[in-house]
């Protein structure tokens, strides 16, 4: 990084230090927002963008090989009149990375000049030509695509700390992706009413990257074909992680693959509360339940605050609506053969005293049973537990992609068509992945990597600049500035000299 950046940094972090250091006001006679009059005019001599941060993205895909590799293993067009595979895929990427939230956004970048300089591009694809490029792609296509990301993927893996390999877990979840349209091929009801697909996600705990998503049918259950693709995924991560489990709810508790499974990796699955299991459960001594503590959600740094009122509670009492109370929880395990399996497993037992209140009156305490099924034999009853409740970070990955990028917004008219579009947006969501693990300030490239899709847009990518061709050069000239811009010098630094095998 040059020196004259780190001054001109330096000096507007001292300003905007010096406006918002504290101070005693004054009672003021006129409100803070007083600018009136304002005026616009066109510059006619520089072009600016406000999503400066795309030429770090673009930097990171080009020396890690990404474009290479997408035109090397894509051929879905006879000849490149003008454009090439790579073209297509990151026109539709760099659309959900600058903010845009359907194809038709992508009409903006294509009339936005400086954006062309930005990107060293003379055209870029319209919203319609990248509708056609989603209808050319096959399943093979489209699995070939996700084999390319991995291909980068195993690259950037290689470029992290020794820690970083001890372990791996995948997560396994699939969801329901509405749609409004009522001519998308492929397209079904759901068990819940719900008319659109039913994708399959497949995730890295560690970094929250989307390693596979498959579309499917609306009315598919959860677990269809997910053998496979959790296998694919045991593929991708074998070789490079020291350790691998899988963790899925019941829907993924596929016992049939549970023997090849524990030859493999280790895995914590929820198990239907069938009455076999049950009954077993009412057999366990009572001295061998354990009581299952639940950590709090946070720890008291200073000093304790009086809990408000729980809003919710005094209606549910008020109203006399009927009101589940969990009084206590216990654990305990048991050995069980499920009859496709040849071998023995752990189950946990997760029993929930629970409370049935109507209003102020309680009608009766009910006792429910939770199964986990694992092939571990070290963590206690109540880790297992615990760690197949982590399972629901996953929940908050699915949403990032669902309403933070977009991903199953389906705007094409076909099953196919629309997984590849769910791919490639989601590649946007692997793209701050990479960039959160290529960051030389490993604290903030953790805080990256879980960071909300938006914020990241709006901290990384939404930076005004200024777009200069100079000779040979394209120069971003920042004229933005947040707390984070020395970390975004450092990072494009590091990315621009790396040299990824």
């Amino acid at each position: 990084m040059k020196k004259n950046n780190n001054k001109i940094m330096a000096k507007r972090k001292k300003k905007i230090a010096k406006r918002l250091k504290r101070k005693q006001w004054k009672n003021q006679v006129k409100p803070m927002f007083t600018a009136s009059n304002i005026h616009y005019e066109m510059d006619g001599r520089h072009e600016g963008i406000a999503c400066g941060g795309i030429g770090a993205i673009h930097l990171m895909n080009k020396n890690s090989g990404f474009v290479e590799e997408i035109d090397n293993t894509l051929h879905l067009l006879k000849r490149h009149l003008p454009y090439h595979e790579s073209d297509h895929v990151l026109n539709i990427a760099y659309n959900v990375i600058a903010g845009g939230t359907r194809l038709e956004d992508i009409e903006l970048q294509r009339q936005d000049e400086a954006w062309l300089d930005a990107l060293g591009a003379e055209i870029i694809p319209d919203p319609t030509t990248a509708g056609d490029f989603l209808r050319r792609f096959s399943e093979e296509n489209i699995i070939e695509l996700m084999e390319a990301a991995n291909t980068t993927r195993r690259k950037v893996w290689k470029r992290q700390p020794k820690k970083f390999f001890e372990k791996a877990i995948l997560n396994v979840d699939g969801l329901i992706a509405e749609t409004t349209g009522e001519c998308k091929q492929g397209m079904d009801i759901s068990y819940n009413g719900i008319w659109g697909y039913a994708p399959l996600i497949i995730s890295l705990e560690q970094t929250r990257e989307a390693l596979y998503l498959i579309n499917r049918s609306g009315n598919a259950p959860s677990h269809l074909d997910s053998a496979q693709w959790i296998d694919r995924s045991l593929d991708l991560v074998s070789d490079t992680f020291k350790e691998v489990w899988i963790r899925g709810d019941t829907d993924f508790s596929l016992t049939a693959h549970f023997d090849k499974w524990d030859e493999r990796c280790k895995f914590v699955f929820g198990i239907d509360a069938m009455k076999n299991l049950i009954s077993i459960a009412d057999t366990i001594p009572e001295e061998h339940w354990e009581t299952l503590l639940r950590e709090p959600k946070y720890k008291v740094k200073t000093k304790k605050r009086k809990r408000p009122e729980n809003v919710k509670e005094r209606i549910v009492k008020e109203r006399g609506f009927k009101n589940i109370r969990t009084v206590s929880e216990h654990v305990a395990e048991f050995d069980y053969r499920p009859t496709k399996c040849k071998k023995t497993y752990r189950v946990v037992a997760l029993r929930k005293n629970l409370t049935v209140e109507k209003g102020d009156l309680a009608l009766f305490d009910d006792i429910r049973y939770f199964f986990y099924i694992t092939n571990d034999r070290l963590m206690t009853p109540q880790e297992v537990v615990y760690f197949a409740n982590d399972r629901c970070d996953h929940e908050n990955d699915i949403e990032q992609l669902k309403n933070g990028v977009n991903a199953m917004r389906m705007p094409v008219d076909d099953l196919v068509s629309n997984w590849a579009y769910m791919v490639i947006a989601a590649l946007a969501w692997n793209m701050k992945a990479w960039y959160g693990l290529l960051t030389p300030n490993k604290v903030l490239g953790h805080q990256i990597v879980r960071m909300e899709f938006k914020r990241f847009i709006n901290t990384f990518i939404k930076i005004p600049c200024l777009i200069i061709k100079a000779g040979r050069r394209i120069v971003y000239r920042l004229v933005g500035y947040n707390r984070y811009m020395k970390d975004f010098f450092r990072t494009f630094t590091a990315i621009k000299t790396m040299r990824f095998t």
